[in-house]
């Protein structure tokens, strides 16, 4: 049991974290009926940077180096603008939001794969058994919710490259970004995923937005709770644990938004969902399980 403040957060942050990453899939839901996606994210982006230009001009922290700013900027690139991006354009092109989801949930074994060798991070036999009933547990959760509708292969291009982002940022985040404060940090991250999906919301869209009361809900939802506050609890989480723990949590992910979108929206929860959530639960407690002895990483 945590015994300081600092030990209170590390404890909590993993369960904050879930619960708030999920809540964004319900704000995207929302919100997009009355914007297109690449402005939403515009707009939301242009938000952010406001908001964390506000905070930096009363706090003035230490901006890190050139080389600092270049490492924001291209994992902003990545998690923000490549994940994001991918995932709504791959929607967008007629794929379920589910087989997203689905390509998607194969980041906590590619970047356990990865980071087994660039990092240098081991990863044990019973850490890839969890991963494996984390993939597995997400296709029972999804499985009626995975259908190819009318996708073609531009949303499967998307759906991978927003695999590739979020798995290839998260890495980096943990290589090179560990030792800069994160208000500066973020705010370059974001100002750099702003530009990217303004750019593409100016040559691909009719940037007609439809301001709504469900509209501002969603976009400050997301802009408060998901890119301030899950964004830094993900930072933050990278920082003190290994990335392989970390991604792992991305599998409670589809369980809390379905229990979410059944609570929202009235979605059923079939009980091959349910355990689903079950089996998703035992593999990122076999990530994350330290059995007694372990020297901590």
């Amino acid at each position: 049991m945590p015994r300081t403040l600092e030990d209170l957060a590390v404890f909590a942050a993993p369960g904050i974290f879930v619960l708030l990453w999920a809540s964004g899939f319900i704000g995207a839901k929302l919100g997009l009926s009355y914007v297109e996606p690449l402005t939403f994210l515009s707009l939301r982006m242009i938000i952010v940077v406001i908001l964390l230009g506000v905070i930096i001009a009363l706090t003035r922290p230490k901006w890190p180096d050139g080389r600092g700013l270049l490492h924001s900027a291209a994992t902003g690139l990545m998690v923000h603008g490549l994940y994001l991006g991918g995932v709504f354009v791959a929607i967008e092109n007629g794929m379920s939001a589910g087989l997203v989801a689905l390509i998607v949930s194969l980041q906590p074994v590619v970047t356990s794969t990865i980071a087994n060798r660039w990092l240098g991070e081991r990863v044990f036999a019973r850490q890839w058994l969890g991963l494996v009933l984390g993939i597995g547990g997400v296709y029972l959760i999804l499985y009626e919710k995975t259908t190819l509708g009318g996708s073609g292969p531009f949303a499967f291009a998307a759906a991978t490259t927003a695999l590739i982002g979020i798995t290839a940022g998260t890495l980096y985040q943990k290589r090179f970004g560990g030792g800069m404060d994160w208000r500066p940090a973020l705010c370059v991250q974001y100002a750099a995923a702003g530009l990217l999906f303004s750019f593409g919301a100016f040559a691909f869209e009719t940037r007609i937005v439809h301001w709504t009361p469900q509209l501002v809900f969603a976009l400050g939802w997301l802009v408060l709770v998901l890119s301030l506050g899950a964004v830094w609890l993900l930072y933050f989480l990278i920082r003190r644990a290994a990335a392989t723990r970390v991604v792992s949590l991305f599998y409670l992910t589809p369980p809390v938004t379905a229990l979410m979108a059944w609570a929202l929206f009235d979605e059923t929860l079939k009980p091959l969902a349910l355990a689903g959530m079950a089996i998703c639960v035992a593999g990122v407690f076999l990530v994350n399980w330290k059995p007694r002895g372990a020297v901590p990483k």
